[in-house]
């Protein structure tokens, strides 16, 4: 015979159950008191920000020197005349990052493997990728820049460009590739011996357990300081402009030098920040993610 009710007592035995998990009156008062603290914690916080803000706009509205500061940098009409100036040059920017940055990645990634191939018969190639990343991270990118724009057209070598452009961009990628490649190498270095022991032992070669065990592992623990490092790229992109590279900056600066005003260079630096803002809290957002898978005991 088949049961279509439920038995005498079931109804009282899920009561019951509903009852044994139903949370005690201390535990409802303690997240209540925690929401009121965090609560009370942003309202500090909100008005905080609000009274330094208004302390420092009274400090410099207040300033002796502000009425001319203001005319020279914060004058509306060569905002608005700037601003299609810079955005249009700013596209120059952005596509120089999304070269330069695949660039520093592949050859960043050529010179930490290089970097930590074992054996003598590889110890020539270590030692010139050794000597590559502590040559240029020790060179200021200013002086690359000026060496190779300014430098490379005075050899007048034969088929090799003389593009501000291009220039600019091979040296952002020989500067940034030495900063990334040491932090591939700090992730390859970051993994223990046993897992390359463990991936040889399943008959891997050397290429192989590099390949599929190593490099996932060093990518993926890299993340973060990889794209700080994206993020001071995109920054460093306006520097191409002392070849005469009309990007952002440099769209500014024909304004400033027409105008004496310097306002257009106070639109370039707030266009960079909006640019900037989302990509540093993705950085923010992925460094979070994986502190709390490591909490968690996940991998990472």
């Amino acid at each position: 015979m088949t049961v279509t009710e439920d038995a005498p007592g079931a109804d009282s035995g899920k009561e019951g159950v509903r009852d044994a998990y139903a949370p005690s009156q201390r535990r409802i008062e303690r997240e209540r008191y925690k929401r009121a603290r965090a609560r009370r914690a942003t309202a500090v916080a909100a008005l905080s920000t609000l009274v330094t803000g208004a302390v420092l706009y009274l400090v410099v509205v207040n300033a002796p020197g502000w009425p001319r500061t203001k005319e020279t940098f914060f004058d509306w009409g060569y905002a608005r005349e700037a601003f299609p100036k810079v955005l249009e040059g700013l596209w120059l920017n952005v596509r120089l990052l999304l070269v330069c940055g695949a660039a520093v990645l592949v050859l960043g990634m050529l010179i930490a493997i290089a970097r930590t191939l074992r054996g003598p018969v590889f110890f020539p190639l270590r030692a010139l990728a050794a000597a590559y990343t502590d040559f240029f991270r020790g060179l200021p990118l200013i002086i690359n820049l000026m060496i190779v724009v300014l430098g490379v057209p005075a050899l007048r070598l034969q088929g090799v460009t003389v593009d501000p452009v291009l220039l600019g961009g091979t040296a952002l990628t020989l500067t940034y590739s030495a900063y990334v490649a040491e932090v591939f190498r700090a992730g390859i270095e970051s993994v223990h011996p046993s897992q390359r022991a463990a991936a040889r032992s399943l008959g891997l070669s050397n290429r192989q357990a590099l390949r599929y065990v190593v490099l996932p592992q060093a990518v993926r623990r890299q993340v973060p300081p990889l794209l700080n490092d994206l993020v001071s790229l995109q920054k460093d992109t306006g520097l191409v402009s002392i070849g005469g590279a009309v990007d952002a900056v440099r769209a500014a600066d024909i304004i400033v030098g027409r105008s004496l005003n310097y306002t257009p260079y106070i639109v370039a630096g707030l266009v960079f920040v909006a640019l900037t803002i989302p990509m540093t809290r993705f950085t923010d957002w992925v460094t979070a993610r994986m502190d709390r898978r490591r909490a968690q005991g996940g991998a990472t």
